[in-house]
């Protein structure tokens, strides 16, 4: 929570003094950011970092922009309902006018407003099964790094809990002109993300499903997608019809064996890309590739990179290897 509230709460207060930082860009927005809560006061967050409330929401019968950070997810997914004081308000303030924004997780609170229902919205990819499950008229992209919706675009949700930096800087674009957002951007060595979070997603494989035949695929999958043939191995191993294998399968998890493989594939690659300097032809080797070509396509393809650009991007410097 606290990246997500400081760093927005940061940027945005020194945005509204920044006259004596930079070059001048002229008349600024007075932004006037307050930390408000059901009652204001001192709140011990998650993490045990205590913050102070100033304002307490029942005060506020109108603002012009909300933003609603990360929330804490407990093991057993998001329980609707926790904070009726607080999706009232909101609800208020949109119909008087305000912009309603998210970072990471802190749509789930604005998505109980019932708002969100049938506008796109994105979420930290982590949790993004449980929005699903918890909000399924909200149709959600957590490979989208923001997404703005309504018919005012007062709807604003950011992904991954970095996203928030992408949040600020259209905000302050949104209000006080690129120029401004470009020279905080400067300022605060902040970057906009404009790949996509698609190269951040990791690939785990749904296994909720309740077929067990299809969880022991998916097991000795895990071990062996870079053997030769294994789709073929699967079906042999489970001793079902190959039609009725793939169906099973298919509707399980979501994916056709052999694009389940693949992306198995492609995540081992990834950490493989990350952790050494392997040529990419004997990476594609290694997770059961025999065309490299075709590998550099799947891989674009999955990542929204190619296998050099993401190496660069994401490969742990020399200094900090073990």
């Amino acid at each position: 929570v606290i990246s997500t509230l400081g760093g927005i709460f940061d940027v945005l207060n020194a945005f509204a003094r920044m006259d004596g930082l930079g070059a001048g860009t002229g008349a600024r927005p007075p932004f006037q950011v307050e930390i408000v809560g059901e009652s204001e006061g001192a709140l011990g967050l998650a993490s045990g970092l205590p913050i102070e409330v100033q304002r307490a929401v029942a005060e506020i019968d109108a603002t012009d922009l909300v933003i609603v950070p990360s929330v804490l997810l407990r093991p057993g997914g998001w329980v609707k309902g926790r904070y009726p004081r607080l999706v009232e308000w909101l609800r208020a303030m949109h119909e008087r006018g305000a912009v309603l924004c998210s970072a990471c997780s802190g749509i789930f609170l604005l998505a109980e407003t019932g708002l969100f229902d049938g506008r796109d919205a994105t979420v930290h990819f982590g949790y993004a099964r449980a929005f699903a499950t918890a909000f399924p008229a909200v149709p959600v992209h957590p490979e989208r790094v923001l997404v703005v919706s309504g018919r005012r675009e007062e709807l604003v949700s950011s992904g991954a809990s970095m996203a928030w930096h992408d949040l600020v800087l259209y905000l302050i674009a949104r209000y006080a002109g690129a120029t401004a957002a470009q020279e905080v951007a400067r300022l605060f060595a902040l970057q906009w993300h404009q790949d996509g979070l698609t190269p951040f997603l990791v690939f785990e494989g749904r296994r909720d499903h309740g077929d067990a035949e299809i969880r022991i695929a998916q097991e000795w999958l895990d071990g062996h997608f870079s053997v030769a043939n294994p789709v073929e191995a699967m079906i042999e191993r489970s001793r079902l019809a190959e039609r009725t294998f793939k169906r099973r399968f298919t509707e399980a998890t979501g994916l056709a064996p052999i694009a389940y493989v693949q992306r198995l594939r492609i995540e081992s690659a990834k950490r493989r890309l990350e952790r050494s300097d392997t040529p990419i032809e004997k990476v594609a080797w290694q997770v059961g590739s025999e065309d490299p070509a075709f590998f550099r396509r799947l891989f674009r393809r999955t990542t929204g990179l190619a296998p050099g650009a993401y190496r660069r991007r994401f490969r742990i410097p020399a200094f900090a290897r073990p």
